[in-house]
């Protein structure tokens, strides 16, 4: 073979070489470029991992469980029974298609309804629920009043059963007529208002005060002590009103002047009002500071007191 020709073979060979390095090149870019997209489509963690020195394992936190929350009704089976009852006594078994017929059966599937004569009284004007007392096994025993128009009274025991949360109900049996409960002495609670406050500062200041609050006359906050809030019965019930008794628990009450600033007493006011029905007997529990040789009101408290003094 001649130099030149070899020559020329040489240099096809080395074209060649070159040619098939350049495509390994190609491809490795391309594998490259392949596998980087690859992993950007796996998403941020993929990624991470791609791009670290060594294997690292990745775990996905598990979301927490959210707590469970339970809640509790307090179990008052009085409304139910009062309902039940008020439907019962409205209903007659000769007319099971009335309302207050079909709601005594929801309440109460298994109890029978009354059958009241044609000319009997009729239902009554209010059924109140006055107390309740709980027996074993979750079951309740309601005493229910109902008042009739002749202002008689009659009382009935329910049998009720309500569930641990005191969502469901049921009455059980049929009403139980029962005496109706008996009147209780009213304990003297401390403190016994047994000085006698006579005419004077402190009268004064409790009638006008009661004025302001129960008749709209004049501004209430002039007989208020500093940092006392309170406002009056709006609108104003009554027209008039007359202070008939003053008592107080503290001998300071029923001095003849007012004493020294920072005094503190606590009074019981009796009251007469009146508007365009009638005359109506109130009472009030107040506290009064002195300060700057008057009285002041610091407390309003109605419907605690006992009047322990003499009249």
């Amino acid at each position: 073979m001649s130099p030149a020709k070899q020559a020329s073979q040489g240099e096809a060979a080395a074209a060649m070489a070159a040619g098939a390095r350049l495509e390994a090149m190609r491809r490795r870019v391309r594998l490259s470029r392949m596998a980087v997209w690859t992993v950007i489509a796996a998403g941020p963690i993929a990624l991470c991992v791609a791009v670290a020195s060594g294997p690292t394992t990745v775990e996905a936190a598990t979301p927490a469980k959210p707590a469970s929350v339970r809640t509790t009704a307090a179990v008052d089976p009085g409304g139910y029974a009062q309902l039940f009852v008020s439907a019962w006594l409205r209903s007659s078994a000769d007319d099971t298609t009335t309302a207050q017929a079909r709601l005594a059966q929801s309440l109460a599937p298994d109890v029978e309804l009354p059958d009241p004569a044609a000319d009997a009284q009729p239902a009554p004007q209010s059924v109140t629920a006055l107390r309740r007392a709980q027996r074993d096994g979750g079951t309740w025993s309601v005493t229910v009043a109902a008042q009739y128009a002749d202002s008689t009274v009659r009382y009935f025991a329910v049998p009720v059963a309500a569930d641990s949360t005191g969502a469901s109900f049921a009455v059980t049996g049929a009403p139980g007529v029962v005496a109706g409960p008996g009147r209780a002495e009213a304990a003297k609670s401390a403190p016994a208002y047994g000085v006698r406050v006579p005419e004077g500062d402190l009268s004064s200041a409790v009638g006008e005060f009661l004025a302001a609050y129960l008749t709209g006359a004049g501004e209430i906050g002039r007989y208020l002590a500093p940092g006392v809030t309170l406002s009056a019965v709006s609108p104003a019930p009554y027209a008039a009103l007359s202070v008939q008794h003053v008592s107080a628990v503290e001998e300071a009450a029923a001095a003849e002047t007012v004493p020294a600033d920072g005094t503190t007493v606590r009074v019981l006011v009796q009251v007469e009002a009146r508007d365009a029905d009638g005359r109506w007997p109130l009472a009030y529990e107040l506290a009064l500071t002195a300060r700057s040789s008057r009285w002041e009101v610091a407390a309003l408290q109605s419907g605690t007191a006992q009047d322990g003094g003499a009249r």
